[in-house]
């Protein structure tokens, strides 16, 4: 599958996969984006909710800065660790997301790694919250190489 990064609008559904750790669950979407995630319970206000709108609503995106031309998903074998490969036309990286159990802490981690050439990654993570309309949200956006 193609996606056009510079047209950013929610992804239809199917091309969404889910990671959870049993107290809640985060949606990746297959250009690098987790765009739903309510933190750090299913029942909290939802940090990520850019499946509603768009990237103003809460995302965080790991994703290559030029053209992904092909997508390859799939989950380890018996978890709920999802890898994403994307490549592009200088290279390939791989997106690892999973969230790790724990009744103690709630975390959400993203691990990218090359595969192939150099591709320049773009982070940008979009907090937002739904349930305290004073929280002015936080924004952080940046590039590296890969």
């Amino acid at each position: 599958m193609q996606i056009k990064p510079e047209i950013r609008v929610p992804l239809p559904i199917e091309n969404y996969a889910m990671i959870g750790d049993c107290h809640t669950a985060a949606l990746v979407g297959c250009d690098g984006s987790i765009d739903w995630l309510c933190f750090p319970r299913f029942d909290s206000g939802a940090c990520f909710a850019g499946l509603l709108g768009g990237p103003e609503h809460g995302r965080w995106l790991l994703a290559p800065s030029e053209k992904i031309i092909r997508v390859e998903r799939r989950y380890r074998p018996g978890t709920l660790i999802l890898e994403t490969d994307l490549h592009t036309e200088h290279g390939s990286i791989r997106l690892i997301d999973f969230m790790p159990l724990s009744d103690e802490r709630w975390d959400v981690v993203r691990i990218v790694f090359g595969l192939s050439g150099q591709v320049m990654v773009r982070m940008e993570l979009i907090v937002r919250s739904t349930t305290d309309p004073s929280f002015p949200g936080c924004v952080v956006r940046t590039r590296y190489y890969c």
